[in-house]
């Protein structure tokens, strides 16, 4: 096993790639009661066009199906489902999808292995009938049909589908009522042979274990698999260009909500691309956010002042391989004088440069909130799995903080946060 450490956080991960191509990572925390497991297939909603490793022909399966497989994978041949065999040993378990990865997971103090085999035993045995197939149809019809009538979704999906023209990352996780009613047996079967192969997965583990006893273990769960090869994943070419700067929905909010989205120019060539540069890339942008709209701004203490702010906006940057775009959400008396408000303090600090004083600040903040992560197993464990995706050991923003000058988050600012790509998303009664 090769070890990682970090010296800032006192932490070390213990991480091997195993004959199979899996890649196992734990992190041990001695002292600490609660244990947490996570194990992800790199596999999301937006995988639904691939070459199968071994075949030439492209595939294309319905939107949703990596959602759908989630679903289903607890359902056993015996009739057992493994989400109440987990309940019953007394430990919290879960999964979820996301546009990139779909991840199985539970924590416990207690009966670590025994829920152990039946955690592993369910994600290498899947079960799909016909039967158990159309029962579900109606299940994920019904949290479709859900989510249509949550405004906070909506805003975030009307915001993805302003910013994309052709990507993916645009549709909803679960698909729709339409794409989901073409999904059967043999297309979940052909997407979990494809996919949930070791050398596609990754399994986190942290707390206090010992990372040699616990590697055997988990290795003595493992099905025999070998790598099949790399998945040809095929993405629409995507232009730098929004679809529109506005969109507006009308539902029942009593306060209208926002999301403004700016849309990272991925296909230019410049040296803040790269996976290289990415961390990098993310801090700058951190910073920048707060600067601009955090809760020790000038700006949000004006439009809170004004009641034209209810909080702090959500702020976050999400990115892959094949798409990136910064997202602010909030709630708004007076959507367009609080949008008025931001690009007119984005010019200004184009124009005057990034205050040296809030540089600093917000940079050692950001490093801080950093840290503390580190004090949970769940957010240790889940941080390194979705970064691994990406390519990324997640040491590398607690390493790279330092490096990230004034200067450098100044050409973040005038590369990313152009007003051609800036888009307003808004659900109001």
């Amino acid at each position: 096993m090769q070890i990682t450490k970090n010296l800032k956080v006192k932490e070390e991960v213990y991480t091997e790639i195993l004959d199979n191509g899996m890649t196992v990572m734990i992190i041990p925390k001695k002292g600490i009661k609660k244990k947490y497991i996570i194990w992800g297939v790199h596999y999301g909603s937006i995988d639904s066009t691939f070459i199968v490793p071994g075949e030439n022909q492209i595939t294309e399966v319905p939107k949703g199906v990596a959602h759908f497989l989630e679903h289903k994978m607890f359902e056993q041949e015996n009739g057992k489902n493994s989400l109440d065999v987990l309940t019953a040993l007394g430990v919290n378990a879960n999964a979820y999808t996301t546009n990139d990865h779909t991840a199985y997971l539970y924590e416990c103090t207690d009966n670590f292995y025994e829920a152990l085999d039946e955690f592993m035993d369910y994600v290498q045995n899947p079960y799909f009938t016909d039967e158990n197939v159309e029962k579900e149809k109606g299940i994920i019809g019904q949290e479709i049909m859900m989510y249509q009538d949550y405004p906070d979704w909506k805003v975030y999906l009307n915001a993805l589908e302003a910013m994309y023209h052709n990507n993916p990352v645009k549709l909803d996780i679960t698909g729709s009522i339409e794409t989901i009613s073409n999904i059967n047996k043999e297309i979940l079967y052909k997407c979990y042979n494809t996919f949930y192969t070791p050398s596609n997965m990754a399994m986190v583990v942290c707390g206090d274990f010992n990372p040699e006893e616990l590697m055997k273990e988990i290795k003595s769960r493992l099905i025999k698999n070998e790598n099949k090869g790399e998945i040809k994943r095929i993405y629409p070419e995507e232009p730098e260009t929004v679809v529109r700067n506005r969109v507006e929905q009308k539902m029942e909010v009593s306060i209208p909500i926002f999301t403004i989205g700016i849309k990272d120019n991925m296909n230019s060539n410049n040296k803040l691309k790269g996976q290289e540069n990415i961390v990098s890339k993310h801090i700058a942008i951190q910073i920048l956010l707060n600067i601009i709209f955090g809760e020790s701004s000038d700006l949000y203490k004006k439009l809170y002042n004004e009641g034209n702010l209810l909080y702090a906006p959500m702020m976050d940057y999400e990115f892959s391989n094949t798409y990136a775009h910064i997202l602010i959400t909030g709630q708004s008396n007076d959507v367009d004088v609080m949008y008025r408000a931001f690009l007119e303090k984005l010019k200004e600090i184009k124009n005057n440069g990034i205050p040296q004083e809030d540089f600093y600040r917000l940079k050692k903040m950001i490093y801080g909130e950093y840290v503390k992560e580190y004090d949970d197993v769940s957010d240790i464990a889940r941080m390194f799995l979705t970064e691994h995706f990406k390519g990324i050991n997640s040491f590398r923003y607690l390493e790279e903080i330092d490096s990230v000058t004034i200067e450098y988050t100044k050409q973040v600012l005038d590369d990313i946060f152009d007003e051609s790509r800036i888009i307003l998303s808004i659900v109001k009664a």
